[in-house]
């Protein structure tokens, strides 16, 4: 579904602050696969993601999505393949606007569009009908402002919205990292149910090693800029945390030392 060709990406080439963030990164990603990606501050998670979703253009290489050429193609065009929710609730969603006009929106995505804007009562039933899934009350809130909602109801928003129309490949940002454990929980076990359901393809970059083991069939870890760990199947289901820290010490040279990732286990 997704292949990744030799990938390098340095920012700020030439200059004292010159960053080589990818280095030759080799990466294939088959239909169904659920994988989580993790690595200490800097080590290029979300610089990849970033390339795949098109955010940056990688200096060499290619991205392949279901065939399809991505490199050099925009942004905005890549959003007919690609579903996305950002680590800030605050994104991916239009907080003036109504929840089923956030969500009519998405239902757009890479369609045709008239002069019509009116959603019809059988749009409508849908999103309720979805909405209610949630249970998070808010297939009764259709109306409301989505500036009105929580950081967690509007993160299982924006999980919606990125798979109403079923994506290529969805990525996902750290998309827990700002709620509290409780939210945080509810909103991965939503996007586990949502991805088995549709079987859909998903790269989630995660700082959280116990989520890393726990959700996905895949675990990439990455160091560096390069991927130094690729385990999955009964091999991962297997893994502890205390494998991960060891191995991050290992390919780190040293005792591994990252407060944000020891704090979330």
């Amino acid at each position: 579904m997704l292949k990744l060709s030799h990938i390098y990406k340095t920012f700020d080439a030439g200059t004292i602050t010159e960053k080589k963030a990818l280095t030759d990164i080799n990466l294939q990603l088959e239909d169904g696969d659920f994988v989580t990606v993790i690595g200490g501050n800097g080590a290029g998670k979300s610089t990849l993601l970033n390339l795949i979703a098109g955010v940056h253009m990688p200096d060499c290489g290619s991205i392949e999505l279901d065939g399809v050429e991505l490199s050099r193609l925009k942004e905005h065009l890549r959003a007919t393949y690609l579903g996305r929710v950002f680590q800030d609730p605050m994104m991916g969603t239009a907080a003036n606007m109504q929840i089923e006009e956030n969500l009519a929106m998405a239902y757009r995505r890479g369609k045709r569009r008239g002069l019509g804007w009116g959603i019809k009562s059988s749009e409508r039933s849908m999103y309720k009908e979805k909405l209610a899934k949630l249970d998070l009350g808010l297939e009764d809130r259709l109306k409301s402002k989505v500036g009105l909602l929580s950081g967690g109801q509007r993160q299982a928003l924006t999980l919606l919205m990125a798979t109403l129309q079923k994506p290529k490949l969805l990525l996902l940002d750290e998309h827990t990292a700002a709620l509290d454990p409780k939210t945080a929980k509810r909103v991965l076990d939503l996007t586990e149910e949502f991805i088995e359901k549709d079987h859909l393809t998903a790269f989630m970059v995660t700082h959280n090693m116990n989520h890393a083991i726990q959700y996905g069939n895949r675990l990439i870890m990455m160091n560096g800029g390069r991927i130094v760990y690729d385990v999955r199947g009964e091999e991962k289901k297997h893994l502890q945390v205390s494998d991960l820290l060891a191995k991050f010490g290992a390919v780190s040279g040293g005792e591994f030392a990252n407060d944000r990732m020891i704090l979330s286990q």
